[in-house]
């Protein structure tokens, strides 16, 4: 039970954001000279949550683990460092990598134009899909994506997928640092009828909470352009993003994010992009929607 608690704390952070916890000290801002920075102080500063199961979170014996923990640790020790994670919400980590108070963050970040303009991105380490959680008697009288007008779609806000959604004509109902428990209980109860998320995070959720009467839609899978997960850099630090770039092009060679993602995401290898047209994924440009 202990081991459940800890994953369904966890995995919170699929729908809502973790505290702010600030660590010590932070490194110069400015992209410009970042990687002469990192190499001579010998190690990295990494904003991540902590909080968002299976990326970055804590484990039984109270240790800094996840995809993306693990990821991160590999692509600084093919660059010859340590890393020096700090505790982070994400709302404060791209403006914490603005300001120099960490050099990166990893937390299953995706790029957006607005992102664009405010930082820099490696390459893709890891590729997914969104997901409809729907009741599973009927599914919340879900067949096709003209089904989703007039939707009540649970989530926050300013979500990627509450964009998604809303462009649907979903109407939002926001939750504020709500459990995953309240989630699906509204949704099994029909308070909300859908929830579009991450596949892999949904499909655990599912699988921690089989208590709820919610699956996940069968037939309709959207693919956001563009996709991926990145470590997020300070604009401008090239050779920085040069090198993470060709570490993870090593890391991806070699086998081991495909070792890392299989320990984490019940051997699936989420470091490889899927064929997106075989696969029948409903494609979403996300840089032509409205924020």
């Amino acid at each position: 039970m202990k081991t459940r608690r800890l994953v369904t704390l966890s995995i919170l952070l699929l729908f809502a954001s973790a505290a702010l916890a600030f660590g010590r000290g932070r490194p110069e801002s400015g992209g410009a000279g970042a990687m002469d920075r990192i190499e001579e102080r010998g190690s990295i500063i990494v904003a991540t949550s902590g909080t968002l199961f299976p990326a970055s979170f804590y484990s039984e014996d109270d240790e800094l683990t996840g995809f993306d923990v693990e990821v991160m640790q590999a692509v600084a020790a093919e660059l010859g460092l340590e890393v020096d994670f700090r505790i982070m919400a994400f709302d404060a980590m791209l403006g914490g990598i603005q300001s120099g108070q960490v050099d990166a963050a990893v937390n299953d970040i995706n790029r957006t134009a607005e992102r664009d303009e405010m930082v820099d991105f490696s390459e893709p380490y890891k590729y997914s899909f969104a997901t409809l959680m729907v009741r599973a008697d009927d599914l919340s009288g879900i067949e096709t994506v003209d089904d989703l007008e007039g939707k009540v779609h649970a989530g926050e806000a300013t979500t990627t997928f509450s964009r998604v959604m809303r462009s649907y004509g979903a109407e939002i109902l926001t939750y504020d640092n709500a459990t995953n428990d309240q989630y699906l209980r509204d949704l099994e109860l029909g308070r909300t009828d859908v929830i579009m998320n991450d596949y892999y995070l949904q499909r655990l959720a599912i699988q921690f909470m089989p208590e709820f009467e919610v699956t996940l839609h069968p037939d309709l899978r959207f693919w956001l352009e563009p996709a991926g997960s990145h470590i997020v850099v300070p604009d401008g630090a090239e050779e920085l993003k040069s090198r993470m770039d060709e570490a993870l092009a090593d890391l991806r060679e070699d086998g081991t994010l495909g070792e890392i993602s299989a320990s984490f995401f019940n051997g699936d290898d989420v470091s490889t992009r899927p064929d997106v047209e075989e696969e029948g994924f409903i494609v979403i440009d996300l840089d032509e929607l409205p924020e």
